[in-house]
């Protein structure tokens, strides 16, 4: 099978389809968190209970994405991505006419297994697109349209399901995932999932890539260990009314976008520097926000610091499998899904641990401390491969040319006897 490269606005048009498809799973992943009430008033169960929609999906998605990324090994890329959209657009519907929470429930982990796979088939699928100059720029895009969907989707969903009634804003999303299926469906080639630059790590390096999957997957721990309680610390440290909470809640999520954004223009010239500087920037915005949260003032420039640095995180991770992975992209990329959403559980769990025996205040420095854990694995590796450089420079061969007998030049001519 010969691989096709498409036409120039076909590749544009391809990649708008999977920016639109990463909004709309990602705002069905956060959807239900601006409809916890209508939810649970609609289907009379706990608000608790609605939580657990959240939280199933992000374990399915750490559970399933290497799982089905070695099942679909073989499948052309362009069937896998239609079939994941099909399981969107049947999921969404589902779920807008579930009538009893645990066909809710059953649908969202449907939707979850499609997403599973799809952040792993997306990268490669889109990055092999462009030329690979372009790298970071083309993950930088992609991770712009998933931060959309905090500020803009769930934000713009949740009003949308407060007009009308819940089951609305998902039959948008099928709605959305139509858009996407007919456009990669009709111009994306079909190749082989082995074909293409994007097929494997530009620099395949399997110390690294443990170093980054335990990096990213210690700052998402870290991380969803204040984030998930970040509501209840504006209101009960910062001191803020609830709708002053909204608007910061909002402020935290252009953060983000402006961090993806930014990020996302120096990928492809410091690879390593972004990842580790966003990383450091995170602990900072946590444990700025432990040791200064009572200070309404202090407690925004820390937010906002926190925010900027929490989608630029996952972003460098991706980009970083794609030039490090040890063997396919699609793996790699399967494997940090699966380990950052692993993070997500976990910080969500510590954080409510240690909210059960201290404070909120407590939740930000355990995700502060992980997140200094996480830097200190990168800046670890950096140390040891200084090392390692330093002791080859001193063992290579002297190369030099050899001075001759007695004191004399190289360039004179030695004398015969």
């Amino acid at each position: 099978m010969v691989t096709t490269q498409p036409a120039p606005w076909h590749r544009l048009a391809v990649l708008a389809a999977l920016m639109l498809a990463a909004f709309t799973f990602n705002t069905a992943e956060n959807l239900p968190i601006g409809l916890l009430e209508l939810i649970s008033q609609d289907l009379r169960v706990s608000v608790s209970a609605v939580g657990y929609l959240v939280t199933g999906y992000g374990v399915t998605v750490a559970v399933a994405s290497l799982p089905l990324a070695h099942i679909t090994r073989a499948t052309p890329r362009r069937h896998v991505l239609n079939g994941l959209l099909v399981g969107l657009i049947v999921s969404s519907l589902v779920a807008a006419l579930s009538t009893s929470y645990w066909l809710l429930l059953a649908a969202r982990l449907l939707t979850a297994l499609a997403q599973a796979l799809f952040w792993a088939v997306m990268g490669p699928v889109a990055v092999g697109l462009f030329p690979p100059e372009v790298r970071g720029h083309v993950v930088g895009t992609l991770s712009v349209a998933g931060s959309l969907a905090l500020v803009l989707g769930v934000p713009a969903g949740t009003w949308l399901g407060q007009q009308s009634d819940w089951p609305v804003p998902l039959v948008v999303l099928a709605g959305l995932g139509v858009i996407s299926l007919v456009t990669i469906a009709v111009l994306l080639p079909t190749s082989r999932p082995e074909e293409g630059h994007a097929a494997y790590g530009t620099n395949p390096d399997a110390h690294r890539f443990g170093t980054v999957l335990t990096a990213g997957t210690l700052s998402a721990t870290g991380a969803f260990a204040g984030y998930t309680y970040i509501v209840k610390f504006l209101g009960e440290v910062s001191g803020f009314s609830p709708n002053t909470v909204s608007v910061l809640f909002m402020a935290f999520g252009v953060a983000c976008l402006a961090g993806v954004s930014i990020t996302g223009a120096l990928l492809d010239r410091f690879p390593h520097a972004t990842l580790t500087t966003a990383v450091a920037t995170q602990a900072v915005g946590m444990l700025g926000l432990y040791a200064a949260g009572t200070d309404p003032a202090a407690a925004v420039v820390f937010l906002v610091l926190m925010g900027g640095a929490l989608g630029p995180v996952f972003m460098a991770t991706q980009n970083e499998m794609l030039r490090c992975a040890p063997g396919r992209t699609d793996f790699a990329l399967a494997a940090n899904s699966g380990a950052y959403n692993a993070g997500i559980a976990a910080g969500a769990a510590i954080g409510g641990l240690v909210l059960s025996l201290a404070d909120v205040r407590g939740a930000f420095l355990a995700g502060g401390l992980l997140t200094v854990g996480s830097c200190a694995v990168l800046l670890g590796e950096w140390l040891l491969s200084a090392a390692k450089a330093a002791r080859t420079a001193k063992t290579r061969p002297n190369t030099r040319p050899r001075t001759a007998d007695r004191g004399q030049s190289p360039s004179t001519p030695r004398r015969r006897t």
